[in-house]
């Protein structure tokens, strides 16, 4: 049976040395790296994963407030997003449908600036919620591992 491969080149690479946690990632024309804490055994070399994936959440949030208010000729001048990543227990979440065992929890915080109106302000927060990735993570993920064909 013959593997199956993609004729389609990665939207991104991670490539590391197996001897520590630093990490080239490859993301088009872009390099970036990624590591882990001193503390963590890491060498702190670039952000860790869950930092990436807090930057992921806010830009696409930014993006999405920003874009929203271009569109609809709103005041807004600056947008700042700031998040936190944490477990936290199910039973502490009220919000939350699991009440056993631990939970992820991202907290998300949006600074508005411009003059805005109160309703514009409201709806630019509104908005917040609908980005893309926000919406990714909130979904069923189906993600798929498989072992990458080598040839020679």
């Amino acid at each position: 049976m013959a593997k199956q491969q993609s004729s389609n080149p990665a939207d991104v690479v991670v490539r590391g040395d197996a001897r520590g946690f630093k990490q080239e990632i490859v993301v088009g024309k872009h390099r970036l790296l990624a590591d882990e804490p001193e503390s963590a055994g890491g060498t702190d070399s670039g952000p860790g994963p869950y930092d990436y994936l807090l930057a992921a959440l806010g830009a696409c949030t930014s993006m999405t407030i920003g874009w929203y208010a271009r569109r609809k000729n709103f005041p807004l001048e600056t947008i700042e997003v700031s998040l936190r990543y944490s477990r936290i227990y199910a039973k502490d979440c009220e919000e939350c449908e699991t009440k056993e065992g631990m939970l992820d929890r991202i907290e998300a915080e949006v600074a508005l600036g411009g003059p805005l109106t109160e309703e514009q302000h409201a709806r630019l927060m509104d908005i917040a919620a609908r980005c893309p990735v926000h919406r990714t993570l909130r979904s069923e993920i189906n993600i798929r591992l498989r072992p990458a064909s080598h040839s020679g």
